[in-house]
């Protein structure tokens, strides 16, 4: 499927101008609203990607420890001044309780949880936890596990086009947590064969207690598993934008606390 079909149908031009929006923050509300063009904007520990509808390159810039979200709207809004949207969807790498962070990110700056993301923007938006982002953009039908392994591990439920946001990481396994085995810390903690051997000891169990019809491997560390568990496939990184443009239309229910894509590199991010 090309990238064009799969992202939108036409390419904006470059230097189209972008829509002006109405200043007043009271008046964007998402309620039944439904965006023709969005701003999808994936926030991670190392960097800040967006991409639009339409457009067929993902832009993005360096994020870590001392990135405020004051800052970060600042420079998408930069990043993305040729850009047309009216609306936008937020990857966040933390929980999400009520369309809002509900605490701060280990690796970013403070200030999250309390910041007016539509006032920053002029535009109506909706925040969802960053795996859950890209596991909605996996979503191929049925029940659906999505299970991203990174710094944290992300995990989410879809079912019937109802998502639900998960928190499995935190659940006992070996005198710790699933977490502690699975995350990028436990890769350097116990090295790749036995984190490799906890990997499939925890999809397996949560499998076996879940039983979805389709289980989807996604995040940064899924490029060092040698080999899929059994009944598993892998997610992709561009499934976070996809998942971005379909949150306007997934019912979230929320918990407390495909394809290659080109893209732009921005201050040598990657």
């Amino acid at each position: 499927m090309s990238l064009k079909s799969r992202f939108g149908s036409k390419r904006k031009k470059a230097n189209s101008p972008q829509r002006k929006a109405d200043a007043t923050p009271g008046r964007h509300t998402v309620g039944r609203f439904k965006p023709k063009n969005v701003l999808v904007i994936d926030v991670g520990g190392t960097s800040v990607k967006i991409l639009a509808t339409g457009e067929t390159e993902s832009r993005s810039f360096r994020s870590g420890p001392a990135l405020t979200p004051g800052a970060m709207a600042a420079r998408v809004k930069k990043l993305a001044a040729d850009w047309t949207y009216d609306a936008i969807s937020i990857g966040y790498p933390g929980p999400v309780l009520n369309g809002r962070p509900s605490a701060e990110p280990v690796n970013l700056g403070q200030g999250w949880v309390a910041f007016d993301f539509v006032q920053a923007f002029c535009r109506p938006v909706k925040i969802i936890n960053d795996a859950a982002m890209q596991a909605l953009g996996s979503y191929k039908g049925g029940k659906m596990l999505f299970l991203g392994l990174g710094t944290g591990l992300g995990t989410t439920l879809i079912e019937n086009n109802s998502l639900k946001p998960m928190e499995l990481g935190h659940l006992p396994y070996k005198k710790r947590t699933y977490e502690n085995y699975v995350v990028s810390a436990g890769f350097e903690r116990h090295g790749k064969k036995r984190w490799r051997v906890h990997v499939a000891d925890v999809i397996e169990r949560l499998i076996a207690a879940l039983r979805p019809d389709d289980t989807v491997i996604g995040g940064g560390n899924v490029k060092k598993l040698k080999a899929l568990p059994p009944r598993c496939r892998a997610g992709e990184n561009a499934n976070a934008f996809l998942g971005g443009f379909r949150l306007w239309d997934f019912l979230v229910e929320e918990l407390p606390a495909g394809g290659s894509l080109k893209r732009t590199k921005i201050d040598g991010s990657s």
